[in-house]
């Protein structure tokens, strides 16, 4: 029998560019099919973070959409929104990430589920990535996490359809608000 074989981050960048896929624990995986309520709240979320990525030096971020960064060898996954602090990384960044972020927000896709809830959490958790998000266009859902002894406690959650008209503070942006019907696609 043969052993199977772990992909490695240079097979990812060896795939055809014109595939949408990403390195998910050695085995390299397609992305899910973008859905307009997928894109709707990932423009969301970038479109409230704004304010945070003018600002330089502390209290400043990189936050940027569809980025790959490299946890492992074998681990390279294109996170719907990532952010790092300016203070962490003052200097512009380029190419796939090797430096953990300080935030990841990933937005439910119907069939890749639990990639995000269960696969990513665990992977995020180890890696010390200070806050995780999950957002669910569908339900109108929106659960943050933060590490609290190295493991993820949720500290932020909104359900529903009465959330939709919500302006909220959520680590760690807690230094501006942000409009959840921008993120739920409130009309």
């Amino acid at each position: 029998m043969e052993a199977k074989r772990f992909h490695t981050i240079d097979d990812l960048m060896a795939w055809p560019s014109d595939e949408r896929v990403e390195l998910i624990d050695g085995e390299i995986i397609q992305r899910a099919m973008s859905r307009f309520e997928h894109g709707l709240a990932q423009s969301g979320l970038v479109e409230e973070t704004i304010p945070l990525k003018r600002l330089g030096g502390p209290g400043g971020w990189w936050i940027v959409p569809e980025i790959s960064v490299r946890y492992t060898e074998h681990h390279c996954p294109s996170h719907d929104l990532a952010g790092w602090r300016k203070e962490r990384l003052p200097q512009r960044p380029s190419g796939v990430m090797t430096l953990a972020p300080d935030w990841v927000g990933e937005i439910l896709s119907p069939g890749h589920e639990r990639k995000d809830t269960v696969t990513h959490f665990l992977r995020l958790q180890r890696a010390g990535v200070p806050f995780y998000w999950i957002v669910s266009p569908e339900d109108r859902v929106l659960i943050a996490y933060a590490l609290d002894a190295g493991c993820y406690r949720a500290i932020f959650t909104a359900e529903g359809p009465d959330e939709t008209a919500a302006k909220v503070r959520i680590p760690p942006f807690e230094t501006i608000e942000i409009d959840l019907g921008l993120v739920f696609g409130r009309l």
